[in-house]
């Protein structure tokens, strides 16, 4: 079983940062020999995958593109979706990856006003246990540009999921092709996304910065 906690405690569904983590951790304490570890999160099971080139690949399993599935309150199933925000409308895409996840693509990630916007959508009403708030730049169809705003973190310099999210938004509405790499602040991720219906891969580092004991 693989647990996932946020910054203010509130355990979560999913954490593909926290995924390419965990396959260094089992790789570096020799907690398995295989190449391919499967772990069951709060609600799927994904695979893990130690690269030859030590990058790390994670099956995050097949979106979910129905509003139940994100959860977004509305009657039908839509690549966006209109949400008004202090009398200003932003459409959105909403996609689950494990955990809910809605997107904007905006012409200037660096300025773009991502605690503003991205505290008042993470909570909006529309959204039953709230969501994670990505914001995307399309600079080829490639290549993305991302930063996240998370559900109890505010915004993050990685989120992985984020990543995967916002490149499944920018296929669906014909923006980018697969694979598509999305940098973020912390660094650079791979998403291969065949379509709908379809696993999706996730594919980068994953560096251990230190060792250390915590006494609980």
């Amino acid at each position: 079983d693989y647990k996932i906690f946020n910054g203010d405690g509130a355990e979560v569904e999913q954490c593909g940062n926290g995924a390419r983590c965990l396959a260094r951790f089992i790789r570096d304490r020799n907690l398995s020999g295989k190449k391919t570890v499967k772990v069951k999160t709060m609600n799927r099971v994904i695979s893990l995958t130690i690269n030859e080139d030590k990058l790390v690949s994670v099956d995050m399993g097949v979106p979910g593109l129905e509003p139940s599935d994100v959860p977004i309150i509305q009657s039908t199933k839509s690549n966006t979706y209109a949400i008004a925000i202090n009398n200003e409308q932003f459409d959105i895409s909403a996609i689950s990856i494990g955990n809910p996840h809605a997107v904007l693509f905006v012409p200037n990630v660096d300025s773009a006003p991502v605690s503003e916007i991205g505290q008042e959508l993470q909570r909006h009403s529309q959204f039953p246990k709230q969501v994670n708030v990505g914001f995307a730049q399309v600079m080829n169809r490639q290549y993305l540009k991302l930063r996240v705003y998370e559900r109890g973190a505010g915004e993050t310099r990685a989120c992985g999921t984020g990543a995967c999210a916002a490149a499944v938004a920018a296929i669906q509405q014909d923006l980018a092709d697969s694979p598509v790499r999305v940098a973020l602040i912390g660094g650079d991720l791979q998403i291969n996304w065949p379509g709908e219906g379809q696993p999706l891969i996730m594919t980068g580092p994953a560096v251990t910065s230190y060792h250390g004991r915590i006494k609980i």
